[in-house]
């Protein structure tokens, strides 16, 4: 049997992101978004922080890289809104894990009509 990382917080977590689609649509921008996924996080009394800012990245300037959610401690979510992801979205949320040390992230498009999120695992992160 495989191991499944933070198995029942992700089933949760998923589920408030198909509600937000189902609610909001796909025309909605990314800030009308995190308020709504903000919204039901509250709603469940789930830990998170919103827009966290990273240091220490690349040495760039402190506030560039700003993670959407963090959930419980355990999770980065990246809310997306393109007309498709690319493999620097993939490779933003790695950074973000990488710096972390965290083993999970979530990426999410909800321009598309059907919402798909990606599981992004990092093997060397904690989980």
């Amino acid at each position: 049997m495989t191991h499944i990382i933070h198995k029942e917080l992700s089933y949760i977590l998923n589920g408030i992101l198909f509600d937000v689609h189902n609610e909001i649509g796909r025309f909605a921008n990314e800030k009308q978004i995190c308020d709504l996924i903000e919204k039901k996080l509250l709603a469940l009394k789930i830990d998170y922080k919103r827009e966290l800012v990273l240091l220490g990245i690349d040495d760039e300037r402190a506030g560039r890289h700003r993670i959407d959610f963090l959930i419980d401690n355990k999770i980065v979510l990246e809310i997306k809104y393109r007309r498709y992801l690319t493999k620097d979205d993939y490779n933003q949320i790695q950074r973000y894990l990488t710096n972390l040390n965290m083993a999970l992230g979530i990426i999410v498009n909800f321009r598309e009509s059907r919402l798909h999120p990606h599981r992004v695992l990092n093997g060397g992160g904690k989980e």
